[in-house]
């Protein structure tokens, strides 16, 4: 069931927390800096992950830290080219391959709640017109709930109801 919510998704319950990233992301900027400031373990897993299994775009990769978070890093952007350079737009089409995955991965792994931004939206440059019916279409009938976090609100915890 999807909630959609103003607040900090860094304040989220949410045992997972979903975000939109590029293969060979440096976490520099939006979200995916919030997330390497409050967990560097998980950008520097990341990094080595990367380096060992080349990802793609469409691809995901699933971060657990301490406390039994999980960090879901869909690969919704093009990735950089050369060294130094910043990370391409997002595509449709990615994150659509990336909400297959996350849903799989939701049930496979048996999570119990999940918290996702305007995916896409920010860095990636989609609009959030394009992005929302892929979340409803891919993510709507989960049984567990899925607080997507529609308006940022910076240190403001969503009151995030339960299912």
């Amino acid at each position: 069931m999807l909630h959609f919510l103003a607040g900090d998704i860094l304040l989220s319950k949410a045992q997972a927390i979903a975000h939109g990233v590029a293969p060979n992301d440096n976490f520099h900027s939006g979200l995916a800096l919030a997330l390497r400031e409050r967990w560097p373990a998980m950008a520097s897993d990341f990094r080595h992950y990367c380096h060992g299994s080349h990802p793609k775009s469409g691809d995901l990769w699933t971060w657990g830290g301490v406390g039994g978070v999980r960090i879901v890093c869909l690969m919704t952007q093009d990735e950089a080219y050369g060294h130094g350079t910043q990370p391409g737009r997002a595509h449709v089409a990615h994150v659509n391959h990336c909400l297959k995955k996350l849903r799989q991965t939701v049930e496979k792994e048996a999570f119990t709640s999940l918290a996702v931004p305007r995916l896409a939206t920010g860095v990636g440059g989609l609009d959030w017109n394009d992005v929302r019916p892929l979340l409803q279409k891919h993510l709507g009938d989960l049984k567990i709930p899925v607080f997507i976090y529609e308006t940022y609100k910076a240190g403001v915890a969503a009151v995030e109801p339960a299912s």
